[in-house]
């Protein structure tokens, strides 16, 4: 870690104020305090002093909400091999079906490790729209106020691709993403400032305006 702090510390002056790459301090903050605490320290007395951080709230989140995660990606795969089981169809095409067996997986709604692995294959795709998509905004938003990425979106990502239908066209998770973030947070000042929840202002977004899908 000694080495990624001092590639960080010698490439900061071009992210700071006059440097050559200021408007993307945003994204040096985002990485560098990913690994290592900010140098900001409160001082007024009315706050308590430890080295936890809203990023590192925000991560807590997230491990909270990983378990629910992994049970849903179960859940749908169980939903999905049961259905075909039902159907007597031993396989699926697409590019699910093609993976699936590359991953040592198969269609027995009854295994664990298909079911996860076939869940799996439905929710990464969401996640990565969602991450994409959710991520640009929150990264331009910050460029053009010039303030840090906010890490609330860690968490907002992880729970609207959790609550989406695993059909849900790709097209229609970026939307809904950009509806949450622009929309429900970014236009009330950001983290901290916004009073809906932009992951289920999103879902809304999508359900009211989508409802036949």
């Amino acid at each position: 870690m000694r080495g990624l702090r001092g590639m960080l510390d010698r490439i900061e002056p071009l992210f700071t104020r006059g440097g050559r790459l200021e408007k993307f301090h945003a994204i040096y903050e985002m990485v560098d305090t990913l690994f290592y605490s900010p140098p900001d320290v409160t001082r007024g007395s009315p706050h308590v002093r430890d080295a936890i951080d809203l990023k590192r709230v925000m991560i807590l989140v997230v491990f909270a909400a990983t378990p629910c995660v992994l049970v849903g990606m179960w859940n749908t795969g169980f939903q999905a091999n049961a259905a075909l089981s039902g159907l007597g169809m031993e396989s699926i095409g697409g590019w699910r079906g093609v993976l699936i067996p590359l991953l040592g997986a198969g269609y027995d709604p009854g295994s664990v490790y298909d079911n996860f692995v076939h869940g799996m294959l439905y929710f990464l795709p969401i996640y990565a729209v969602t991450m994409a998509a959710g991520g640009f905004w929150e990264i331009l938003f910050s460029g053009v106020r010039n303030h840090e990425v906010n890490e609330g979106f860690f968490a907002t990502s992880l729970l609207y691709a959790a609550i989406l239908p695993a059909t849900t066209p790709l097209w229609q998770v970026a939307l809904g993403i950009s509806f949450g973030v622009v929309i429900a947070k970014e236009l009330f000042g950001g983290t901290g400032k916004n009073f809906m929840n932009p992951a289920l202002a999103g879902r809304a977004f999508l359900y009211f305006a989508y409802p036949v899908q």
